[in-house]
């Protein structure tokens, strides 16, 4: 049923009779399956349970369930609204946030610039191998939390190498709607305190994440029914947040943290296997 609602969802990507496809006009009515907003409902809930719990992983879960459904564009574009707003408390809760921008702020730099030039690729690029290369990063990620390895910090090198993490991670974000390899990782290895990194990770993401919606909407790739349903996604993306909050203190962090990263790696692989096939 889900591959269905894909098929006909991508269809309306696809201009007829081999003609460019226009943009809709201002009075377009944009109809969504029902099913199609059962199953965004569903994966912005336990997204934001995740993020409640655990404090990050809200993007990837996301992306890991809607990127072969509904399709990769149209699940980054939902993701906007959402990820600015639940990353705002998170960049202004602490006192750190001076200090941070100061340490990052080339790395910031950088992530948008990649982000341009990662959007403009996600314009033509194929679909199929982007799902390819998303579910690698996806993987990747996912195998190193779980593996859990001392990342070296970069040390004397952190004046070149934060620009250039940035860059890469801002790309890929553009691509795929992942910053986790290497942008998230390499944030890790700079080795913050939890609560300075957890801000860190704030305001990074309500960053890259407004430039991902000037970008898309520059391009013509972020139409007004995915504006809307991004909007409409903070619901529950919110009520998420909230249970994961309660779950908190009932479940054993590191347990939970396994099981979600060993259903990412599964997924990963599922999305290389989908895109070679």
């Amino acid at each position: 049923m889900i591959e269905r609602y894909f098929l006909r969802l991508c269809s309306r990507n696809k201009a007829d009779n081999g003609e460019q496809r226009q943009p809709p006009s201002s009075d377009t009515k944009f109809m969504w399956p029902p099913e199609t907003l059962l199953l965004v409902f569903a994966v912005f809930l336990f997204g934001g349970t995740v993020k409640g719990v655990i404090g990050l992983g809200f993007p990837i879960v996301v992306l890991a369930f809607l990127a072969t459904t509904i399709g990769l564009k149209e699940a980054m574009g939902l993701l906007i609204i959402p990820g600015i707003v639940t990353n705002i408390w998170q960049a202004l809760a602490g006192g750190a946030f001076v200090p941070i921008v100061k340490r990052i702020w080339t790395l910031l730099v950088a992530s948008v610039m990649g982000i341009w030039a990662g959007v403009h690729i996600l314009t033509t690029a194929d679909t199929a191998l982007l799902i390819g290369l998303l579910g690698t990063l996806l993987f990747t990620y996912s195998a190193v939390s779980l593996a859990g390895p001392q990342i070296p910090p970069p040390g004397k090198n952190e004046t070149w190498l934060s620009p250039v993490m940035g860059a890469g991670g801002g790309f890929m974000f553009g691509l795929t709607g992942s910053y986790m390899v290497p942008g998230v990782l390499y944030i890790q290895a700079l080795g913050m305190a939890r609560d300075i990194f957890v801000q860190a990770l704030g305001i990074t993401f309500c960053l890259i994440m407004a430039a991902l919606a000037l970008f898309m909407s520059r391009n013509a790739i972020l139409p007004m029914d995915i504006v809307l349903l991004s909007a409409g996604a903070l619901v529950p993306t919110a009520i998420g947040m909230l249970l994961g909050q309660r779950l908190r203190h009932r479940l054993s962090e590191q347990k939970f943290r396994t099981v979600l990263f060993i259903a990412l790696c599964c997924a990963g692989l599922y999305m290389i296997v989908r895109a070679v096939l």
